[in-house]
């Protein structure tokens, strides 16, 4: 052989060991460690946890009410600032996040609707990519679970005690506080169940905090002192549509639709406004010690992880399925796409993947989780998903073409509350309510983050409102929804 082939030889040798190099260093950065270079996922997710009731979010609520557990996986990984959801309503959230799919197209626009389980799913698309698969929890589709290799799930919304389960073998009923049982059933799962031998994609469903709020007795007792009204608790609704005063959601609405039934009837010869700040320490307290629950038991998750040796290869996420209103414009539940409602609490850590304590300020949704389950699966995302893998994101990489807004779309009507749909940005939000006259409001977030000054008819916001209905519309061509 002589120099010149040598020469050549070396060059092909160096050429397939650096794309080797380059690709093996591709592959762990999406956090893989296994035999098969693919992460176990274990998905938490809560039913209305507001952000703002996570400590680790560091609002007004984070001395008083801090969350521990959750906050570890936000220390140990990463937090997101902007997550938001595309349809603020409990089985619509958990439809999107199963087909990556908004309403329209997934079919289950409001509460009442039945899922369709002959359809892609994640569940299924990870169970083909090699995952065994299971969820545990609440599941509010009306339909049974498909894609799962085991489940056992409440019926509708379940109680808070001793909850019957729907699993592949029939009705199980258990006796204890749901938020336990949950997580006894995921661990159960985890420890004689799964198989060693696959990676799995795991989902825990917790009840807690969606209403009637019913703490356990450990946690009956906290939050004695009264806890802070919120500052827009007193809101008079000045400049806004009459979307906030029509709804019957108010904190004076809260407490005999939802704590009469357990605690009897209310005090008499209160004024309505001592009854107004009287009804929402009832409310407020009961909310925060079931989430005490939900916290303790992902400390039992992550602990479990641990000592099983799991926690190094194992993707811990933890959400809610929508946001919540905490007295917040002197209202509670959710529906409407103030930030309150609108923003969902999200934090993950990957050990030695994921930088500790890091943040993320992107424009991401529940649209976009399963083509991230399947980002880190390293399995093909179809063409038909309309979500976004956020993987580069866990690893504080912000794609050029990330979105620069996100697309809102609620259709129930109940309480008072009706279809709406509208556009956020980093800075601005336009709503459009689909009833009320057809109203439409616009915020400014930097300047008026608490939302309590629509400029929709302000002139020096015309070219803003301009183009926002512009990006409206083209976000409703993407996604469909003409």
């Amino acid at each position: 052989m002589n120099s010149s082939q040598q020469s050549l030889l070396r060059f092909g040798f160096l050429s397939i060991a650096s794309l080797l190099i380059t690709y093996l260093a591709a592959t762990l950065s999406y956090g893989e460690e296994t035999a098969t270079g693919r992460p176990n996922i274990l998905f938490i997710m809560s039913d209305d946890h507001a952000a703002h009731a996570v400590s680790c979010y560091r609002g007004p609520l984070a001395s008083i009410a801090p969350t521990p557990n959750i906050d570890r996986i936000a220390k140990e990984g990463i937090r997101f600032t902007n997550c938001f959801c595309t349809n603020s309503l409990c089985g619509p959230s958990r439809a999107v996040l199963l087909t990556g799919k908004y309403s329209h197209l997934n079919g289950f626009m409001r509460n009442g609707n039945t899922f369709n389980g002959e359809q892609q799913t994640v569940a299924k698309l990870m169970q083909k990519a090699g995952y065994t698969t299971a969820i545990f929890g609440k599941w509010h589709l009306g339909s049974t679970p498909t894609g799962f290799d085991d489940y056992e799930v409440l019926i509708g919304q379940g109680p808070y005690f001793n909850p019957p389960m729907k699993s592949p073998k029939g009705i199980v009923h258990h006796k204890g506080y749901t938020t336990d049982i949950i997580t006894d059933r995921t661990l159960n799962w985890l420890k004689t169940k799964r198989s060693a031998d696959q990676p799995f994609f795991l989902m825990c469903h917790h009840k807690a905090p969606h209403a009637n709020w019913e703490p356990d007795k450990k946690h009956a007792d906290l939050f004695e002192a009264d806890v802070p009204e919120p500052p827009t608790f007193n809101d008079d609704y000045a400049t806004r549509s009459g979307a906030l005063r029509a709804h019957n959601l108010h904190i004076e609405d809260c407490y005999n639709r939802h704590f009469r039934h357990l605690k009897g009837p209310a005090a008499q010869g209160m004024s309505p406004e001592a009854y107004r700040r009287w009804s929402y320490q009832v409310y407020i307290k009961d909310y925060l010690r079931v989430i005490a629950s939900v916290d303790d038991n992902i400390g039992r998750l992550l602990d479990y992880l641990d000592q099983a040796g799991l926690a190094e290869n194992t993707i811990v996420i933890y959400t809610s399925d929508q946001g919540f209103f905490l007295g917040d414009h002197n209202t509670y539940d959710k529906r409407f796409m103030y930030e309150h409602s609108l923003r969902m609490p999200l934090v993950a850590r990957l050990p030695g993947k994921i930088a500790a304590g890091t943040t993320s300020d992107a424009l991401v949704m529940n649209l976009d989780f399963a083509p991230t389950f399947l980002q880190l699966a390293r399995a093909k995302i179809p063409t038909d998903i309309q979500g976004a893998g956020f993987v580069p994101l866990l690893h504080g990489k912000t794609p050029d073409d990330w979105r620069d807004a996100i697309y809102y779309r609620f259709y129930e009507k109940a309480y008072g509350v009706g279809p709406m749909l509208g556009v956020r940005t980093a800075r601005h939000k336009l709503i459009h309510y689909l009833y009320d006259g057809h109203a439409s409001e616009l915020f400014d977030l930097k300047v008026d983050p608490n939302e309590m000054n629509n400029v929709f008819e302000n002139e020096n916001y015309r070219e803003v409102r301009e183009s926002l209905e512009k990006k409206l519309s083209d976000l409703q061509t993407q996604y469909g929804d003409t």
